[in-house]
């Protein structure tokens, strides 16, 4: 039997229409801004998230980088969520490399709030203090069980933001996930950050690369940073037309992965052994269980893939790989698995 691949939604293959998009694109040299299918897709992303200027790179991990280096200087501090992917799983870039001091803060599902956020901006008047240059939030959050920031509390963070002189990113590695169960359109969610990062390489299925979009002063300064830290890939018009072509036609799908995600869910509701703790109104599932590690090990073993997120906790995601038939699988198996 196939096996059912529940690690992460970056593990979708390309399908065979995508691959082909790919092998008629236009290319050209993208370090001298020459490949027209990049310069094509930056401008519509831009567009698209009701911006100046867009900037295609490699991963997630990078477009993140440029955004933090683009608008806070060495020593500023930047403040998010403690499960932040930024912060915790980009290998602690931000210090290393963007010399930048982390105030993380804890947050229900993942989700600041101005209240939150306000008693940690110092005065930039108070040079014993390290200042606030920018806020981080994430949308969907990653290890939130892929919980949707609400309009609302965005708007908020940025008007309060913009008073302190803040400025705020957006970490969207799945925003079009939360754009398609919110209804809100990309643009909706744009407005209230100064800066935002999407993945193609997530649900929307495409093999590689992400976007950062901003004003085109801010994505400027990303650009000699994408420079810097080895980002140019040349004739890169092959992996554009991929993400153009997931813009194209797998954007709406992902209610598919919502729904799954929730039938597995539901089919998993009352057995023993396992506890949901959090809502998953996307394709991120997460469960409790006695031992992470084991109940991983005998799912695998009969062909579901998942991975521990800690000592009792695992997680499921669900992607353009995973139709009705492996849903049911997982749940078969995973039942069993608990036994």
């Amino acid at each position: 039997m196939s096996v059912v691949d529940l690690r992460s939604d970056t593990l979708t293959k390309p399908t065979a229409a995508m691959r082909e998009a790919m092998a008629q694109a236009d290319v050209g040299d993208d370090v001298f801004g020459e490949d027209p299918t990049i310069n094509a897709l930056q401008e519509r992303c831009a567009s698209l998230l009701g911006k100046e200027a867009g900037l295609f790179v490699p991963s997630g991990t990078m477009a993140n980088l440029l955004a933090f280096l683009s608008q806070a200087r060495h020593g500023d501090t930047v403040i998010l969520n403690e499960d932040a992917h930024p912060y915790k799983y980009e290998s602690g870039n931000l210090g290393a490399l963007g010399g930048l001091v982390t105030r993380t803060l804890a947050a229900d599902k993942g989700i600041l709030t101005s209240e939150m956020i306000a008693p940690y901006i110092a005065s930039p008047d108070d040079h014993h203090f390290s200042p606030v240059s920018l806020v981080s939030v994430e949308n969907t959050t990653n290890s939130g069980g892929g919980n949707i920031y609400s309009l609302e509390n965005l708007s908020a963070i940025k008007s309060m933001a913009e008073k302190h002189d803040v400025r705020v990113h957006m970490d969207g590695a799945r925003l079009f996930n939360a754009v398609v169960e919110s209804g809100n359109n990309a643009a909706d969610f744009g407005e209230h950050a100064d800066t935002i990062s999407f993945c193609f390489s997530k649900g929307l299925g495409a093999p590689v690369g992400s976007m950062l979009v901003g004003s085109s002063t801010t994505i400027d300064s990303a650009h000699r940073f994408r420079k810097m830290v080895g980002g140019g890939m040349r004739q890169a018009g092959i992996l554009a037309a991929a993400a153009n072509y997931a813009l194209d036609h797998h954007v709406e799908r992902m209610a598919d992965d919502h729904r799954r995600a929730s039938d597995f869910r539901g089919g998993l509701a009352n057995v023993d052994g396992i506890l949901f703790p959090m809502e998953n109104p996307t394709n991120i599932v997460y469960m409790d269980v006695a031992d992470a590690q084991r109940f991983a090990n005998r799912a695998g073993e009969d062909g579901v893939l998942l991975i521990p997120m800690g000592p009792t906790r695992v997680r499921a995601v669900f992607h353009l790989d995973i139709d009705d038939e492996g849903t049911s699988r997982a749940i078969e198996i995973c039942r069993g698995a608990l036994k």
